[in-house]
């Protein structure tokens, strides 16, 4: 049997594997393309945020580079995963509704793939190469 056979038949371990490649791939491209740039560059992006005309300005900017850094860190390393997905799927759903709202599809995509990958580890979980399966 071919080996494209046998993973199609969902060995557990092919699961726990992309979960793995998945988790290190969004958690880290999240922290250091988006999140990082965003804590560094803290005063302008509240700037920006506060021209949006959301609320709190000086809270949600803090939050959002909060949510891309630290919450894309611990989603590679497999810590408070779910937690951390949730957070990541609201700064998206914000990013992709409220910021780029009037733009055209291809500036809201990269949001909502950013989104969608929260959500499949929110609904999958970490795996069991994780922080959160050695502690559990």
């Amino acid at each position: 049997m071919s080996l494209f056979k046998r993973l199609a038949r969902q060995h557990p371990l092919a699961s726990d594997l992309g979960l793995l490649v998945l988790r290190v791939w969004f958690g880290l491209t999240m922290a250091i393309v988006h999140g990082y740039g965003k804590l560094m560059n803290l005063g302008e992006f509240s700037a920006k945020v506060a021209k949006l005309g959301l609320p709190l300005p000086s809270v949600l900017g803090p939050a959002a580079g909060l949510s891309e850094f630290l919450g894309g860190i611990l989603l590679a390393i497999g810590l408070a995963t779910r937690i951390s997905a949730a957070t990541l799927i609201i700064t998206m759903s914000v990013a992709a509704f409220v910021v780029h709202a009037s733009d055209p599809f291809q500036r809201k995509e990269l949001a909502f793939c950013y989104g969608i990958a929260a959500l499949a580890l929110l609904l999958m979980g970490p795996g069991r190469f994780s922080a959160d399966a050695r502690l559990s």
